[in-house]
């Protein structure tokens, strides 16, 4: 199952699955058995974060996979991103190394900056005044991702990059880079589908992977009134046409797009139908009514907790 899975080639050379398993909100409880199960259903690229607070969890799971002998250490791609309160350059390699640990592991296929803002050091994961608003580092991120390269030197990493920076921010790290990034995560789906960050970070070799691209409907400040991706009755219909499930046309979609797609689930039916997209094809129609579907409005996390702050990415109406 997992050959069938196409790859993309990064700028430095390696491949990375265009399809891996999301992990964001997916509990301790629930995790383990999620990436085993996805292992078992051929996904070999997973996606982490330390502020997922799972990673432990999902290290188990790796070693149980490897140590059973369905999977070797190389055939998987793990990613992991740098939180916001260890971007201040002589933290940069502990962070990552806690994130090895909880792994298990020697080393990261890709190790993103999870955030362009910097929060306070040494303390919570999101530090608050009295007031609860965050309280901020005026670390800059071309500091943080000069302490990221050498950890591409030492073998902790292969690859580095970075996760919903906007153009100028891209741009500025690109000024001052000796190891390039090689992706931008960010939040894209046919409601939000970066069609120009996307031409942007093309021209730099840089590939965007795609976070909630179901739209992100188990997210925790969803109103009753957002736009319900799934629900969509133009996508349903082209589901029905097609035969599959509306969450396989807005996967597919990405993969027609050349895009890399990080469906979230801890459901082992809704896992197996996620990686189920590599049977059928969307038309250049169909790809040209979804990119139709972008609306001004249409990103579903804003991370509004460091509104304010000085490199918050997405304030200024910026791409």
């Amino acid at each position: 199952m997992a050959s069938k899975v196409p790859v993309v080639k990064l700028l430095n050379g390696y491949t990375i699955p265009q399809i891996g398993l999301g992990t964001w909100k997916s509990k301790p409880g629930e995790v383990t058995q999620a990436v085993k199960d996805a292992i078992d259903i051929g996904y070999r690229h997973i996606d982490c974060a330390h502020i997922y607070g799972n990673e432990r969890e999902v290290g188990e799971a790796i070693a149980a996979k490897i140590n059973e002998g369905v999977v070797k250490r190389e055939d998987l791609f793990i990613t992991s991103k740098l939180w916001n309160t260890y971007h201040r350059p002589d933290l940069v390699r502990g962070a990552l190394l806690t994130t090895l640990k909880d792994l298990g592991l020697k080393y990261l296929d890709l190790y993103l900056i999870h955030w362009p803002q910097a929060y306070k050091e040494g303390g919570d994961n999101f530090p608050t005044d009295e007031n609860g608003k965050i309280l901020v580092s005026d670390v800059d991120y071309v500091d943080t991702w000069r302490a990221m390269e050498p950890l591409v030197g030492e073998g902790l990493v292969r690859s580095i990059g970075l996760s919903n920076f906007n153009k100028r921010q891209v741009l500025r790290v690109l000024e001052i880079a000796t190891v390039k990034p090689v992706t931008n995560q960010v939040e894209c789906h046919p409601y939000f589908n970066q069609a120009r960050l996307k031409a942007f970070c093309a021209q730099h070799g840089i590939t965007i992977t795609a976070y909630s691209p179901l739209g992100s409907p188990d997210r925790p400040w969803a109103k009753p009134e957002d736009p319900q991706l799934l629900l969509d009755p133009q996508l349903v219909a082209i589901a029905q046409r097609l035969g599959k499930t509306v969450a396989q046309v807005v996967l597919r979609y990405q993969i027609e797009r050349g895009n890399i797609v990080l469906p979230k689930s801890v459901n082992k039916d809704r896992i197996a139908s996620n990686f189920n997209i590599f049977d059928f094809k969307l038309s250049q129609e169909d790809v040209s009514l979804l990119d139709s579907f972008d609306r001004p409005n249409g990103r579903l996390v804003p991370m509004t907790a460091s509104y304010g702050h000085e490199h918050h990415p997405f304030e200024n109406d910026e791409y």
